[in-house]
């Protein structure tokens, strides 16, 4: 897990979702990544109000395939 309170990270890779207009600002999309050695291995981006690639069971489905 990792913290981006100024959301440069997630301006950086794209990731943003701007709730202005609701008076939450600029925020982060819901995603999981899976990172190995600084490489990025998955990325699983949610679609609005959902929550099902970027859960624990799909992270540790991926670990296990992409790790061994």
């Amino acid at each position: 897990m990792m913290a981006d309170g100024s959301a440069d990270f997630t301006k950086a890779t794209g990731l943003t979702l701007d709730l202005s207009s609701r008076g939450m600002g600029l925020r982060s999309n819901r995603y999981s990544m899976l990172v190995v050695d600084g490489v990025v291995k998955t990325l699983n981006i949610e679609g609005p109000g959902k929550f099902e690639v970027s859960d624990a069971d799909t992270m540790l489905a991926q670990a296990r395939q992409v790790l061994g």
